[in-house]
């Protein structure tokens, strides 16, 4: 059936929520984005006069066009090469989505979308429904086709299973950008005791390099050898430039809410570290290098003031 104006307008107005929620449950923007275009298609195929709540359609079947995306998603991660990150999203894109609780926030951290991983889909479907956007389980189990009782159940396990890998207390942001400034001083610098300092003992750093950029298959553990990892990671030199196509300029910013290390080369974004700062230290450092995921950073670059970097790296 064709649409009107108003249905497709509409549409329009639910994008930003549907993009969000999309974006949460598959950890892909790209992905994001082609299943809130499915869902427009459902949209415009439906009779849409005779649906009493848009809002609730809409997000019906985004949900399970997702929690399908989910399932095919599990089997092509086995063969992906290395290790699996999120596509980062940087400060300003529109599909970081609501962020005025602690909740809404925490749905969209890096960490956060990492450790969404473990979850089943429907586990994570319910995690992101409620803790993001706040829905009620009596919404949610409509959505899902279960009962109220076993939304608040599947809610119960999956806080805990994030909870669980989410031990430490993150710090507010002025003191995590300072942590940060610090590593970067430490990690360019000739000696390995500050950098050290810097570290919980039990720090993981992980790399996403998609099978187009060197990443290590396996996560480095420990203080020691992810100091050794990162001091030589800004080591400089002639194989590295020509890897990335010059000399990366170096800033410090927020993706997904939270600190992070920008690498950018003539504009383009060539690797973004998001870094896990707690009381105690640095705990994670997650770094996204495939240049399949780094291409929506590449345009929210290029469309803000970003300021000098800091140093450029190589």
């Amino acid at each position: 059936m064709s649409l009107t104006a108003d249905d497709v307008e509409r549409f329009e107005a639910a994008r930003p929520r549907l993009e969000a929620i999309a974006y949460r449950l598959l950890g892909s923007a790209t992905e994001a984005e082609d299943a809130v275009q499915e869902t427009f298609l459902r949209w415009q195929a439906a009779d849409v006069e005779r649906i009493e709540v848009p809002e609730a359609w809409l997000t019906k079947v985004l949900t399970n066009l997702c929690l399908n995306q989910l399932a095919s998603a599990r089997a092509r991660r086995e063969t992906y090469p290395g290790q699996w990150l999120p596509e980062p999203l940087l400060a300003g894109d529109s599909m970081l989505g609501p962020a005025e609780t602690a909740e809404q926030r925490e749905s969209v951290s890096y960490a956060v979308l990492t450790l969404l991983e473990r979850l089943s889909p429907g586990e994570r479907a319910v995690y992101v429904l409620r803790e993001a956007f706040d829905y009620p389980h009596r919404d949610i189990a409509a959505i899902l086709d279960i009962t109220e009782a076993a939304s608040q159940q599947i809610l119960h396990r999956a806080k805990k299973h994030v909870a669980d890998g989410r031990a430490r207390a993150e710090i507010d942001e002025a003191a995590a950008r300072r942590v940060v400034e610090e590593f970067l001083a430490a990690a360019t610098g000739g000696r390995m005791e500050p950098l050290l300092r810097l570290l919980t003992e039990d720090v993981v750093a992980i790399g996403d390099g998609g099978g187009k950029v060197p990443a290590r298959a396996k996560a480095f553990e420990g203080a020691v050898a992810v100091a050794k990892f990162l001091w030589g990671l800004f080591r400089p030199g002639k194989a590295k430039r020509a890897l990335v196509g010059g000399t990366p300029e170096v800033h410090t910013w927020t993706a997904n809410g939270g600190p992070a290390v920008v690498a950018v080369v003539d504009g383009r974004v060539v690797g973004v570290m998001c870094l896990e700062v707690t009381a105690e230290g640095i705990a994670a450092f997650r770094n996204q290098g495939n240049p399949d995921k780094l291409e929506r950073a590449t345009a929210q670059w290029g469309a803000t003031d970003h300021g000098e970097p800091l140093f450029h790296a190589f």
